[in-house]
This record gives C-alpha cells, sequence and structure tokens, in this order.
C-alpha cells in the first residue's frame, strides 16, 4: 500500500515540477547586436538623493534585439563578455526586473538588463516603415 501511495504522489508532483521547470522559460531569436553603453545598476533610494552620478570611462557592452512570438526586447549586457550567438532560437524568462537567458552550453542563465519592449506587431509596423523610408531615399538618389 506504501508503495502504491508513493507512486500515485509521484506521477501526481513530477508533471507539475516539469510544467513548472519548462513552462517558466519563453523561446525567440536575436536578430540583431551592436556594442553601445552599459547600463548603470539602480540603486534606489541612494541612487535619487546622493547627488549627480559619477560619469566613468566604461566598457561598451552588447545590446540585443530578442524577438519572442508576442514581445520584441531590447537587452544590454551587464560586461562587455556577455555574448548571445545570432539568429538562434534561445530561452529566457523574465525575472526580478531582468532577463534571464539560457545559452545552451553554459553552465547557469545569463543576466541582462530590459532597456525596451515593444508588441512585436508594432515592431514589425515600425520595420516596414523604416524599409520604406530606406526604398524611398534610394529612389530619391537614384534620380
Amino acid at each position: 500500500m506504501k508503495s502504491v501511495f508513493e507512486l500515485t504522489f509521484l506521477l501526481c508532483t513530477l508533471p507539475g515540477l516539469a510544467a513548472a521547470q519548462i513552462g517558466s522559460y519563453q523561446h525567440g531569436s536575436v536578430v540583431r547586436m551592436h556594442m553601445g553603453d552599459c547600463l548603470l545598476a539602480q540603486h534606489g533610494f541612494m541612487q535619487a538623493f546622493g547627488g549627480p552620478a559619477v560619469t566613468t570611462a566604461q566598457d561598451a557592452c552588447p545590446e540585443y534585439t530578442l524577438v519572442s512570438n508576442d514581445v520584441v526586447y531590447i537587452i544590454v549586457g551587464k560586461t562587455s563578455n556577455q555574448l548571445i550567438p545570432l539568429a538562434e532560437m534561445i530561452a529566457f524568462r523574465l525575472r526580478k526586473n531582468e532577463l534571464d537567458v539560457r545559452v545552451d552550453d553554459a553552465k547557469r542563465d545569463i543576466k541582462f538588463s530590459i532597456k525596451e519592449m515593444i508588441v512585436r506587431s508594432e515592431w514589425e509596423r515600425l520595420q516596414r516603415h523604416i524599409d520604406q523610408q530606406l526604398r524611398a531615399a534610394e529612389l530619391r538618389r537614384a534620380d
């Protein structure tokens, strides 16, 4: 009887655990990368009332455009060595105001700051508008 109870308990809890681990990750593709300024960490009260921030020379940090099914994220690495492969499907999740990215060969998630988020349909509309503007400019130069 004890083994039947343990087996039933195990079968009931495993799907829930697997769903919690797998379901928390979303999938997307990195379509753009460039090096930009590193975002400084927010320190709440001390940063707001501590006076002017001291500017120091910083390394350039990678900035990525990550396209998921519904949302497009602009994310910034915290250091210059946080690199993600382009045009590959990656797993990510939102966690504590950051975006954690799981790269296949990494032992743990890489944390990125979220610079911007936009609904994918709006982002695609903006991309089409930019393409139209570029084509129009090329036609004007050709004349």
